[in-house]
Parts: structure tokens; C-alpha cells; sequence
């Protein structure tokens, strides 16, 4: 590669790490740099620009966070994979169907997937007796052939029992039930930050308590029956959830925490 050119402007009110950051963004542009391609080291950069390696620091932080480059330890620093915009929490849309719609792909190891008792909290979730048969399924989910999200989606038995003989590896779940006539049309939805288990870690690629989204969702069709609940973890590194705000709906988006950290409807909440 070419290197980064151009200056830092010491006279301009910008902070020099800003500037630099947005020299780094041009550089990848001007020379057409790929995912994976490898920018100037830390040394290079101080000596190019006659700046100090905290202000170089500054800049690759700030591109880190933005999910612009990806920082390797002891290899060096290198143009990221874009992330994927995710509109999983205020919409009903899945995983698959949303990077479908970008022109990605979705592949699944399905890693369980077979009829069991619901626990508590699946039959709370569902609104069914504790022990009643519900079909379990759990996923390692794959965006453009990377580890992207671990899941586990547990169904009424008259529900997920169309599924049990279907191969899910390549296909939507949801258009799959959408095929027998089974479609969610509201429901809750809620999104924290966690970090990764040992467990979670070995399968998503990434080291255990790094950062982790936990996604957890309660559907419904449109008689209100819980048709669907499901707990994710995606990939802090490569997923950005996308919220779209209107002033109309703020109210009803709101939940209120209770003291033992807990959320629950302020109002009705449809995500």
C-alpha cells in the first residue's frame, strides 16, 4: 500500500487525533483498501506525521470503536469487516432475512433441535405450564462464513412441530413457520450488553469475557398466543443494532426497571 499522505494541521481547532483519524478513513478510500488489508503500523504513523504515539493511539481507538479497523495484538491493525446494520430489535424480521436484504448470506449449525420440557422460564415465556412439550432449537449462526450470533429459540409443541423434519441450515426459520400459516405480528424484544462465557467463546471465535449482545425476544401472532421465544448472543465486534425513533412513539417505547433489575412494559411495547 501506498501509505496515508496529506499533514496534521497544528494550527486547526480540531484535535490532531481526529484529524488523523479522518486521514486514515480518506487513505483507505483513495487506495481501495479490503477488508483485512493491513494499515501503517503505530511507528510509521508517528514518523509520518510527527505526532506522538498517544495521539496515534487516539485515532485507532476511535476507528476501532466506529468498527472501521480491527486492532490484533502483536500482528498489528487492519481494515474491518463491516458490521451488520441489525433491525432485529424493533422489528419482527430475522436474522437471516436481514442480511439476505444487504446481499449477505446465513448459514446454521444446528446444534439441537428436538421436543423437551419447558423449564420456568420458557413457560413463562410462552404462557404454559411448567413441563409442557416445547421443540428446542439452538443454532451457531454464520453472516458471509464468520460466527455471528449463538441462539437458542424454544416453540409451543403445535408450533415447532413443523420444523422438527425441516433442514435449517440454509433456510429462515420464519418463513418456514410463515409457510404453515404461522406468523408473528407483535411482540417484546430487549437487547443488553454481556460478555462471553468459555462455552460461547469457543464457538462464536471470539475470547471468553469479550463483548457479547444478548438479544431476547417473546413473539406473538395476531391472536396474542406466544408462538416463539428465543435468547441470542451476537458478537459485539460484528453486529450494530439499528433503532429508528419517532417523537410519537417515545412513551410507549419505554420500560420500567424495577429493583431487582427486572423490565417490564410501560405500557404496551411493541418492538
Amino acid at each position: 500500500m501506498s501509505g496515508f499522505s496529506d499533514a496534521i494541521d497544528r494550527r486547526s481547532a480540531a484535535p490532531m487525533y481526529d484529524q488523523l483519524r479522518q486521514l486514515i478513513v480518506e487513505g483507505i478510500e483513495r487506495d481501495g483498501l479490503q477488508p483485512g488489508d493491513a494499515l501503517p503500523g503505530e511507528h510509521r504513523l508517528c514518523e509520518q506525521y510527527g505526532i506522538s504515539r498517544t495521539v496515534v493511539r487516539q485515532a485507532l481507538a476511535q476507528l476501532e470503536h466506529e468498527g472501521l479497523v480491527e486492532r490484533v495484538k502483536g500482528k498489528g491493525t487492519f481494515v474491518a469487516r463491516p458490521r451488520t446494520a441489525e433491525s432485529l430489535v424493533h422489528t419482527l424480521i430475522g436474522l437471516y432475512d436481514e442480511v439476505e436484504r444487504r446481499g449477505g448470506h446465513v448459514r446454521s449449525d444446528v446444534l439441537r433441535h428436538e421436543r423437551e420440557q419447558a423449564d420456568e422460564v420458557v413457560a413463562e415465556a410462552l404462557e404454559i405450564p411448567v413441563g409442557s412439550p416445547v421443540i428446542a432449537l439452538e443454532r451457531l449462526r454464520y453472516v458471509d462464513g464468520d460466527a455471528w450470533s449463538l441462539s437458542t429459540t424454544w416453540m409451543p409443541d403445535a408450533v415447532g412441530a413443523v420444523t422438527l423434519d425441516a433442514d435449517l441450515r440454509e433456510g429462515s426459520l420464519y418463513r418456514l413457520l410463515a409457510d404453515h400459516g404461522i406468523r408473528a405480528t407483535h411482540g417484546v424484544r430487549s437487547a443488553e450488553a454481556t460478555v462471553a462465557t468459555h462455552e460461547q467463546a469457543q464457538r462464536l471465535g471470539v475470547s471468553a469475557g469479550s463483548a457479547l449482545l444478548r438479544l431476547r425476544s417473546v413473539s406473538r401472532d395476531d391472536s396474542g398466543r406466544p408462538i416463539e421465544f428465543f435468547v441470542a448472543y451476537h458478537r459485539g465486534d460484528r453486529s450494530r443494532f439499528e433503532f429508528q425513533l419517532r417523537e410519537e412513539h417515545s412513551r410507549a417505547s419505554l420500560l420500567h426497571i424495577d429493583g431487582a433489575g427486572g423490565a417490564s412494559p410501560a405500557g404496551t411495547v411493541l418492538l
